[in-house]
């Protein structure tokens, strides 16, 4: 597999960092507008008895099916997080970096923005309960806001993993990837066998790992050597096979359903995309070379994080907003899912994508500040790692509150606190290709 550079345009929106893959850029960018506009969509928001209900408008509606089917971008969000990170280590690597410092780039990465994003919402929902708003719809905007958050938690484990799964894969791709694999459908077995669906929760690790996995072998070239005639009959099958398990009731056609506990039919969606991102690499990679595709691309892999981090807030208020409206005007909302709901989305959804990209021009530089020097210490590395997962636990299984969001805010800064290895300024020097989120 060669790494496309960018030709020279005549005029650039921005030039591409030497050997990024522009097509993998511009396929992330669209993952994280597949997420905007996936959870935009499932807004809710109706008034009756003069009190907001805001709810998830996808629950029991048929719709919700080929939309996830669509929109459900996270397996090949992970393969590319895969692809990326397996190349920037390797590249870290060549110049005398080292797996800790790797790592110390990611959760100075993630935390940090994290770290603005949660104590602002906290702020927020301190000032709703001041002003009289009743307490079960802040409570409500609390745990919508810290839903999402599932992805930073589990995303930092995988590229905390990245460094030795990396060494793993060189010294045993299949076994690695196998393991897995199999260790997924275990959880996926005892689940259903236990009726517990709570070991499903297992699978937040074995089966994101799982899929990263795959992006190792695009990242290696061991994918692209293979036949074309093989790439597809390899995602023909794994789409054939995902379709099996819908018809027999192994898994829920719904694939927003099957992220919650995560289960193996995101394992094969991962393997269909793969295939499809192989398959229509080089078409890919010379439209995002093209002018506008090019700026989306570029404007959206700057701020991934704080797009991914405020698209929530964004929609939050939009629907508080409506709301708002209704029980002043009397002009109630459009009951979800109806005729006139859906010729209302476009604008909604421009909107909310709108609102979220000035917050990111805004916001950005948070998540783009230059790294500090990494810590040496394992030990500390390994306990940043945890507590920034635990600040993640902690929104999601108690909700995110004015106590739990300045909780999660201190434990953040102490991970990024423990990850630093001194105060001066990392050098400039290949940063953006170390702590590159994927």
């Amino acid at each position: 597999m060669a790494i496309v550079e960018a030709p020279r345009l005549t005029a650039p929106p921005a030039p591409a960092p030497r050997g990024r893959d522009t097509g993998i850029d511009l396929l992330r960018a669209l993952c994280v507008l597949g997420v905007v506009v996936l959870h935009g969509i499932m807004v809710g928001v109706t008034v009756t008895d003069s009190e907001p209900v805001f709810a998830n408008a996808s629950d029991g509606a048929w719709w919700i099916v080929p939309v996830s089917w669509a929109l459900q971008v996270m397996p090949l969000f992970f393969v590319i997080g895969g692809f990326a990170g397996f190349l920037a280590h390797r590249r870290a690597s060549e110049r005398g970096g080292t797996a800790a410092s790797f790592v110390a780039g990611r959760v100075h990465r993630l935390l940090r923005p994290a770290a603005l994003s949660v104590g602002v919402v906290g702020a927020f929902l301190a000032v709703l309960g001041l002003t009289g708003v009743p307490a079960d719809i802040v409570a409500t905007a609390g745990y919508r806001f810290g839903q999402p958050l599932w992805f930073l938690g589990v995303f930092l484990l995988c590229q905390a993993l990245l460094p030795a799964l990396a060494a793993a894969h060189r010294r045993a791709p299949v076994a690695t990837l196998s393991l897995l694999v199999l260790a997924s459908i275990a959880v996926d077995v005892t689940r259903a066998t236990t009726g517990v669906d709570g070991i499903g929760f297992l699978n937040l690790a074995f089966v994101w790992l799982a899929v990263q996995q795959l992006g190792f072998f695009l990242a290696d070239g061991t994918i692209g050597r293979l036949r074309r005639r093989t790439v597809a009959i390899t995602g023909g099958t794994a789409l054939g096979a995902l379709i099996s398990t819908f018809v027999m009731g192994v898994y829920s056609p719904d694939l927003v359903a099957n992220i919650n506990p995560p289960s193996g039919a995101l394992l094969l969606v991962g393997v269909v995309h793969l295939s499809a991102v192989v398959l229509l690499r080089e078409r890919i990679a010379r439209i995002s070379l093209r002018p506008f595709p090019a700026a989306f691309s570029a404007f959206v892999n700057r701020r991934t994080m704080t797009v991914y981090l405020w698209h929530m807030p964004v929609l939050l208020t939009m629907a508080g907003l409506t709301a708002l409206v209704a029980l002043t005007t009397g002009v109630m909302p459009s009951e979800p899912g109806s005729a006139a709901w859906w010729t209302e989305r476009p604008l909604w959804l421009a909107t909310a994508l709108a609102a979220t990209a000035l917050i990111a021009v805004l916001l950005g530089r948070f998540e783009n500040r230059t790294a500090p020097v990494a810590t040496t210490s394992h030990r500390r590395l390994r306990w940043a790692v945890v507590f920034g997962i635990g600040g993640v636990v902690t929104l999601l299984t108690t909700g995110t509150s004015v106590l739990t969001a300045v909780i999660a805010v201190l434990v953040f800064w102490l991970a990024v606190r423990l990850a630093r290895g001194s105060d001066e300024p990392a050098r400039r020097e290949g940063i953006a290709d170390v702590v590159r989120v994927a």
